[in-house]
Parts: C-alpha cells; sequence; structure tokens
C-alpha cells in the first residue's frame, strides 16, 4: 500500500509539471486571432497570391504525389478523376473525392467488411485532408466556404487572413498568410480545431520545381519541428 501511495504521489507530481510546462508554453506562444477587414484589397492580395504560384498550371496538372508522417501517409491524386490512393501501414484506400461512398478500403490486398470499410475511408479522407493541406494550401484560398481578410502585420505590410467556414475535416480554421513583395507565400500562422495553441507559424518558403513546371512545397518547419512532404511529384 505504501509503495502504491508512493508511485501515485510521483504520478501526480508529474502530471503536475506537465501541466505546468503545457501551461508555460501556452501562455508564451498563444495569440488571439488578429482583427481583420473583409473587401476588395483582401481579393486583389489573394489574386496576387494565386498568380505568384501559377494557379493555372496548379489547375492543369493532373497527378500529385506525396508522402507525409515521417513517410508513413502515401498519396497518388489524380486530380482530374477526384480520386486518391491512399496507403499507410498495411491499408491501401481508392478514395471517392467526389462520392466517398464510392470508395474501396483493403487490408493487406483483401477486401474489408461494410463498417470496417466505412471507418477507414473516413481514416483516409481525414488524413487527405490534413495532409494534402500542406501541399495546396495556397491553391486553396477560393475554395468554397472561405472568406478572405487583410490584416496589418508587425512590419506595416498586409497578411492575408483565410478563414474556411465549410470544408475539410476542421471548418472554422483561419490561416494568416505572410507574403513577398511578389505575392509569393513565406509563411502563415494557423488557429486551427487541432492545434490548441493559436498562432503557431509554418514556413512555406522550401519549394521545388516538378516535372512541368509547377513549384511545391517539399518540407516546411514549425519552430524546430520540421514537416517533410516526402518524394513530391506533379505531372500530366
Amino acid at each position: 500500500m505504501k509503495l502504491f501511495k508512493k508511485l501515485l504521489k510521483i504520478a501526480s507530481v508529474l502530471l503536475g509539471l506537465i501541466f505546468i510546462g503545457f501551461l508555460a508554453v501556452y501562455l508564451i506562444y498563444n495569440q488571439p486571432l488578429p482583427q481583420s477587414e473583409q473587401g476588395v484589397h483582401a481579393d486583389v492580395l489573394a489574386e496576387k497570391m494565386l498568380t505568384a504560384i501559377n494557379y493555372d498550371l496548379y489547375q492543369q496538372t493532373r497527378f500529385l504525389e506525396w508522402s507525409f508522417a515521417g513517410g508513413k501517409h502515401n498519396y497518388k491524386w489524380d486530380k482530374e478523376n477526384g480520386e486518391v490512393l491512399v496507403k499507410w501501414e498495411d491499408i491501401e484506400v481508392i478514395l471517392n473525392l467526389n462520392k466517398t461512398s464510392k470508395s474501396t478500403a483493403t487490408k493487406n490486398g483483401k477486401p474489408l467488411n461494410n463498417e470496417q470499410s466505412v471507418e477507414t475511408v473516413d481514416t483516409a479522407l481525414d488524413y487527405f485532408n490534413n495532409d494534402s493541406y500542406w501541399l495546396v494550401a495556397p491553391f486553396k484560398i477560393f475554395d468554397k466556404g472561405t472568406t478572405r481578410s487583410i490584416v496589418k502585420l508587425e512590419d506595416g505590410s498586409d497578411g492575408l487572413l483565410i478563414t474556411y467556414s465549410t470544408g475539410g475535416s476542421t471548418p472554422g480554421d483561419s490561416y494568416l498568410w505572410k507574403l513577398n513583395a511578389n505575392g509569393f507565400p513565406e509563411s502563415y500562422k494557423m488557429w486551427v480545431k487541432i492545434i490548441p495553441i493559436g498562432g503557431l507559424e509554418a514556413t512555406w518558403n522550401d519549394w521545388k520545381k516538378m516535372e512541368n513546371g509547377l513549384l511545391l512545397p517539399v518540407r516546411h518547419k514549425i519552430d524546430k519541428m520540421t514537416l517533410d512532404m516526402g518524394e513530391v511529384k506533379a505531372y500530366n
């Protein structure tokens, strides 16, 4: 009994230290969503951004390939047909983005039963929504359900705040883009449901020219953490 009480006391102390550590990080890094102003100016800046990243070429691109989570999630996206081949562990899903009920899922090459298939397809869709955003977020600033507004940044330049009221797995998320003088994205700050700390900044400055000439990011950094996009490909 004494040993149990001692272990319980140690566990309580450790949990307390973890909570204090998280609270300190939260107080240091958390930022409220900044005030912003919607209007024509925001859409003009958004159009400038799309021109800088060659949105027309992205629209013409049929296939995108990349990986995420240290290579654990792998994707081949057929944009023309609205299908994505999603692979992780021993799972393979052919994800139909237009009608997810038409998607198929297998484990070790064998079809899953109906209940397992539905759950696995839902997981694949969540993976895709998150992991593809880190690849093509700049091209989605005029997606259905988005609003665009201007935020004055500390250096006096205009930041582009994009809020997603619908779509994806976590509607309501907001991203504040920092652009260079030509409108090319350099980073964004995030206010998203899956991250309790608001205003964390991720870099968007490590781009590579693809086979068809499209520029896509190959990695991002959030403080000291690196998100690697694997071997990124874009072709027709």
